[in-house]
């Protein structure tokens, strides 16, 4: 294999080889629960599907190729990648988070861990000030997305790495959104990388995954005892499906920016809408900051607000679609669209929500690889 890939031949051949038994070009998805053993506890490197298989192997041996990471481990859910990670923390531990997180994330912090002890700080990790204040000796893990759902809301990784490495707390980037084509948190000083494998990765809106990527061998080597104890792994079906999607991230993603870029452009000359957020827009306010982290383009996702400020003008919209699709989820080849408030962060509370912006005219766009001019003509459509 060659040395120092491109991104584009890694999403393909990164951290893969054909099956030895057949020379199969894919993986086999290897729908077993245990593996034959010539002698007790001597084997090929398989014992039990929970601990490792074949197909899992293979997918786990591409997420650290294309985030250039020791250690790829891949779970049946983001949120289970997640609690993984968070399951290295002791009661009294503290965790600084972004005050605007995917509401699932935040559920899972305040409705489980905050109650088993762990004290949770939800700031706007843009003040470097604020941050670092609220760092004390019980800090052992920093989390963030960037860009943020739905607010596409940045955070400086280098900037935020350069303190935890200082002060050795441990420091996970969500990039879901940005995926590792745009963005490669590792490389920018972050220790885990983590993804909700259902979104950009998987690509067809057909499998839930999650993942986690570890810059150090032997924190992976950790995280993947806690992910066999507990038990939340990834079935070969799932993951020769996320592999598969990997496989032509590159391409998917390049339209996804592209299109994306058009919706947001077109959104912003509208007179009944107000906000658009979207960090390859000159007046997103972390644009320099979008153009020196992500580096080839902005992402499929756009949010925005209605001048009316009205909760009846967004879901007027949602429900005059025609090519979008009202759904949960995102990162799929088509076009979703999503009231925030009423679905993906209805878990936090109204007045949070009001708090950090998530506003109840706010609209979600995941916007697919469909034809751009569709795509425009539906939104205008459905805008009337």
């Amino acid at each position: 294999m060659l040395r120092n890939m491109k991104f584009n031949t890694k999403v393909i051949h990164g951290g893969q080889q054909h099956d030895p038994s057949t020379g199969a070009v894919m993986p086999p998805i290897y729908h077993t629960s245990t593996f034959a053993q010539s002698s007790p506890g001597v084997h090929t490197g398989y014992e039990y599907s929970r601990a490792d298989n074949p197909t899992r192997t293979a997918l786990e041996h591409a997420l650290e190729s294309i985030e250039n990471g020791a250690r790829g481990l891949a779970f049946s859910s983001g949120l289970a990648a997640i609690d993984c990670v968070m399951r290295l923390l002791k009661p009294n531990d503290e965790v600084i988070a972004m005050d605007d997180l995917y509401g699932g994330t935040y559920r899972l912090f305040t409705k489980f861990y905050q109650d088993l002890g762990i004290k949770f700080h939800f700031i706007n990790m843009n003040d470097l000030d604020l941050f670092q204040s609220k760092i004390n000796n019980q800090t052992k893990l920093v989390w963030i997305e960037t860009p943020t759902n739905p607010l596409m809301k940045l955070a400086d990784i280098v900037a935020i790495a350069k303190i935890t490495k200082e002060k050795n707390i441990l420091f996970a980037v969500d990039n879901t959104f940005a995926t590792p084509y745009l963005q490669k948190p590792l490389d920018l000083g972050a220790d885990i990388v983590m993804h909700s494998a259902t979104k950009y990765l998987g690509g067809h809106s057909d499998v839930i995954a999650g993942a986690l990527v570890i810059r150090d061998e032997e924190l992976g080597k950790l995280l993947h005892f806690t992910q066999f104890a507990t038990g939340a792994t990834l079935g070969p079906q799932e993951s020769f499906l996320v592999l598969r999607g990997i496989k032509t991230l590159h391409l998917r993603v390049e339209r996804h920016c592209y299109n994306g870029q058009k919706v947001a452009e077109y959104l912003e000359q509208h007179p009944l809408i107000d906000k658009v957020l979207y960090p390859g827009l000159p007046s997103h306010p972390q644009h320099d900051l979008a153009k020196k982290q992500m580096t080839k383009g902005f992402g499929g996702m756009v949010s925005f607000t209605f001048k009316t400020g009205a909760k009846a003008d967004a879901i007027k919209f949602l429900e005059n679609l025609k090519v979008f699709t009202l759904a949960e989820s995102l990162g799929g080849v088509e076009s979703l669209a999503n009231h925030p408030a009423l679905m993906t962060h209805a878990s936090i509370p109204a007045e949070k929500r009001a708090e950090i912006g998530v506003t109840d005219d706010m609209v979600r766009l995941s916007v697919g690889v469909e034809d751009i001019d569709d795509l425009i003509a539906d939104i205008e459509q459905a805008l009337k």
